[in-house]
């Protein structure tokens, strides 16, 4: 399996080993750890079939911040989890649930980030849509700051804001219709009740396809930045695609822009990442060694 560079933003271009994705990191360490994943994901699913799309979401969460680093996932006062914009974001106890059993499994060796990640593919394909490779190596952060959370679009902006956040991520724009919108394409919360939601895709809500594009066209798009998609110039013609063509070609991109969402990284210092034991938490100091006082 063919390893991946995930280049930090606006780092150099010789990285460290650290720096290193692979589709075999944990082949020694952890080898059953995808397994265990995907196990996890598959059972959770089967009990909510709406966490599958919460968890792609979660993941777009983490990654569209300080890049993929389990920030999101941080659960604090003032930390991302905890802002305004994160209210509605779900999934949290899956994500628990899984490390809660690598740490089972092999201890201290399988990073929040990158469960998160391996999680969102599975949730993908237990949907129905695409398999991918999803190059593991990441470290947790350990800042999270809720005024970040705000850098999230929230289904309010227009395709002119929208565009300008991909670049920012070096993410093509030819696939921020997939890496964007999608992760929220099943479920949000309404506007009457915090506990009601509706689906964005009301046509197949529980199946992963084009079906979203095709809505589109047909003026059923839920929020206002759906229908930005269509109606803009500059995003109409991959709305047209993916909503006309055949479903691989979406699946391939879909699979391809999720690839690129999450070797999104910025360059952290090396006493600011570790593999949390608990994903709600930084892992806690090591206590100094006291020597005991001598008596002569």
């Amino acid at each position: 399996m063919s390893a991946i560079l995930a280049k930090p933003l606006g780092a150099p271009g010789i990285l460290s080993r650290r720096d290193l994705l692979s589709g075999s990191y944990y082949f020694k360490t952890c080898p059953a750890a995808e397994e265990i994943i995907f196990r996890k994901m598959k059972a959770w699913f089967r009990k909510d079939y709406t966490l599958a799309a919460s968890i792609i979401r979660l993941h777009f969460h983490d990654c569209a911040v300080r890049g993929c680093d389990a920030s999101i996932l941080l659960n604090y006062q003032n930390s991302e989890r905890r802002a305004y914009a994160s209210r509605t974001l779900r999934g949290f106890q899956v994500i628990d649930d899984i490390k809660a059993k690598l740490e089972r499994y092999c201890p201290k060796t399988v990073s929040c980030a990158d469960i998160l990640t391996a999680a969102a593919r599975d949730a993908t394909s237990l949907l129905g849509g695409p398999f991918w490779e999803a190059p593991l190596g990441r470290r947790d952060g350990k800042t999270s700051v809720a005024k970040e959370a705000d850098l999230v679009p929230q289904g309010r902006e227009n395709a002119t804001s929208l565009i300008k956040i991909f670049p920012r991520k070096r993410i093509e724009r030819s696939g921020f219709g997939c890496s964007l919108r999608l992760y929220w394409r099943n479920l949000t919360q309404s506007c009457k009740k915090s506990s009601n939601f509706v689906n964005l895709d009301a046509t197949t809500p529980k199946t992963f396809d084009a079906e979203y594009y095709k809505n589109l066209g047909k003026k059923k798009g839920l929020l206002s930045t759906d229908q930005e998609l269509y109606s803009d110039p500059r995003t109409a013609p991959f709305v047209s695609t993916f909503a006309d063509q055949p479903p691989d070609l979406f699946y391939r991109q879909f699979a391809v822009s999720m690839v690129k969402l999450a070797n999104v990284k910025v360059p952290t210092p090396p006493n600011e990442s570790e593999i949390r034991l608990n994903c709600n938490y930084v892992n806690p100091a090591p206590r100094k060694n006291v020597n005991p006082p001598r008596h002569g």
